[in-house]
């Protein structure tokens, strides 16, 4: 049997990871064995892969970068010193393995060569359009045996420049998953994220939803929750804020999870794949990362709220997913209508729909990388 081993730095990193082990799990001619590193979080969602290595989730959920100080500030006083002294002297014990995945960006990539063997990288969080790699992460990126980005732009910009880069397609594209499964109904869909913050968003995502109850009754709320999110105390917050919470029957994994209702306004809870919530959605309303670009992908108006703390991230996703973004006010009110004039606007959606299709790019990323990796084994 041969060992792989991804490294990934994010919880959507580890979604992609996953995703491409699937392809590389199926019956074939090699049998694998797959491991996932998170270096970011403890590895939730993870499956096929077995999660190794020390971790620990972190306040900062890995947004660090573009200067974050307050938040990596945050981190060290949580751990993250000794956490990664104990990260960089596990990827030095890792001679077994027939080949490392980096999944992320050059932090990941540099790590994973702590293990030398031979190393491939999917870079998802660098493009041309919002932030290109660098001298220095080129540099690294010369080192690996395989390069695949996200895009094509930026494959172009890295082979002008010397490395050796491939854009088979995004695995974000492939993430979304079929609709099996999508509630009846109107709704907007709310992503308020997967990491610690996601709780406090949701509540405002929520808020948003309670002033278009006013304006828009048929249309409610659909929130996902990420596999790091705990259910019950989403309902509980949700709860201290006025909502009438009631909890669904069946079974706790797939599906609705729980309703609200505030006023004209309803809320459900969705646990389980994006794919039928994008299915029942005519936009989403989004704070969160990889899923905002899964939305995208999905051919969806996305909306983000201006004014969080994290507004250097969504200003980087609004310049990556271009005009398939809109910024709408923090205020429930004035969100609330941004969201009813996009809604009766159907010229308007479908131009933001074309726009993160074509940001986003065809699928077939994650088979494509999957047998890049096998190769690589052989």
């Amino acid at each position: 049997m041969r060992r792989i081993l991804f490294v990934a730095n994010g919880h959507g990193e580890t979604a992609i990871a996953a995703r491409i082990a699937v392809e590389l799990a199926r019956p074939g001619p090699l049998l694998f064995g797959l491991d996932l590193f998170p270096l970011v979080g403890i590895g939730a969602g993870a499956a096929p892969l077995a999660v190794v290595g020390p971790r620990r989730a972190l306040p900062s959920g890995g947004l660090v970068a573009m200067g974050n100080v307050r938040a990596f500030a945050r981190d060290l006083r949580a751990g993250f010193a000794g956490l990664f002294a104990r990260q960089v002297a596990f990827v030095l014990t890792l001679a077994a393995y027939d080949a490392v995945v980096a999944v992320g960006d050059a932090y990941a990539l540099a790590l994973a060569f702590g293990a030398r063997r031979p190393t491939l990288f999917v870079g998802t969080a660098k493009s041309v359009y919002v932030a290109p790699y660098g001298p220095f992460e080129r540099t690294l990126l010369r080192r690996a045996l395989r390069i695949f980005v996200r895009d094509a732009a930026t494959a172009d910009q890295l082979r002008a420049r010397g490395v050796p880069a491939e854009a088979p397609g995004n695995v974000i594209v492939d993430l979304i998953g079929d609709a099996a499964g999508a509630p009846p109904g109107t709704w907007l869909g709310l992503l308020p994220g997967s990491r610690e913050e996601a709780y406090a968003d949701g509540v405002r995502l929520a808020r948003v939803v309670r002033a278009l109850g006013e304006r828009r009754p048929d249309v409610g709320g659909l929130l996902s929750l990420a596999p790091t999110l705990d259910a019950g105390r989403f309902a509980e917050v949700l709860a201290r804020d006025g909502w009438d919470v009631s909890v669904s029957e069946g079974a706790p994994g797939a599906g609705v999870v729980f309703s609200a209702r505030s006023g004209a306004a309803r809320l459900a809870a969705w646990r389980g794949d994006l794919g039928p919530l994008f299915a029942a959605s005519s936009a989403v309303l989004g704070q969160a990362g990889t899923a905002n670009e899964q939305a995208a992908a999905a051919g969806l108006p996305i909306l983000a709220l201006d004014g969080s703390g994290a507004d250097w991230y969504r200003m980087r996703q609004r310049r990556l997913l271009g005009d398939a973004l809109l910024l709408v006010p923090e205020r429930p009110a004035e969100a609330a209508a941004a969201i009813a004039s996009l809604l009766g606007d159907e010229p308007r959606r479908r131009a933001m729909s074309e726009a993160g299709r074509e940001r986003m790019g065809p699928p077939g990323g994650a088979v494509a990388i999957a047998r890049a990796i096998a190769e690589a084994v052989r």
